[in-house]
């Protein structure tokens, strides 16, 4: 592929990559403490709290693996996820005081797509890892089957919440 003058060279492109998803990342991990601490049912804030400790253990790897590439995390953009984060909050949700039971699943399925979005990354780094030593195509795969099993474990979460929501 040609490139033209000027331009951001793989490694610049592959920094910004691995930054967008770790700021993504940081926020998931907000994400899925808060719905840990507050999902209406106590077996789901339960599941919540051991994948919260996956996707928390995730970022850490996603930091290590960026140090293995001499790419520095940019801490503002996480700073600005979290701002994101905390301004989401302020949707109307169909109660003005209290948290609604759609919170629960409009959680969900934010956390789900954020997942999704992490086992995008393992994937892509697999296929680096061809060609660059620093990365374990090992490493990435499993991250990316742990990905896959954090997805199917939500979409159960989902679909259990969403039917005590709606069929109410």
């Amino acid at each position: 592929m040609n490139q033209h003058p000027g331009a951001p060279s793989g490694g610049d492109l592959l920094a910004i990559y691995l930054n967008d998803h770790l700021t993504g990342a940081s926020v998931g991990v907000h994400l899925f403490r808060r719905a840990a601490h507050f999902h209406h049912d106590r077996a789901a804030r339960e599941t919540l709290s051991g994948l919260s400790r996956e996707v928390t253990a995730d970022r850490d790897t996603l930091i290590a693996l960026m140090k293995r590439l001499d790419v520095s995390p940019q801490r503002h953009r996480m700073a600005l996820g979290w701002v994101a984060e905390k301004a989401g909050r302020l949707k109307p949700n169909g109660t003005l005081i209290k948290r609604s039971p759609l919170s629960d699943v409009v959680e969900l399925e934010i956390l789900r797509l954020g997942v999704e979005g992490k086992a995008c990354v393992w994937k892509l780094l697999a296929v680096l890892a061809d060609s660059d030593p620093r990365i374990s195509a090992d490493e990435v795969d499993e991250l990316e089957q742990r990905a896959r099993r954090q997805i199917d474990a939500l979409e159960e979460l989902r679909m259990q919440t969403a039917r005590s929501v709606f069929e109410r």
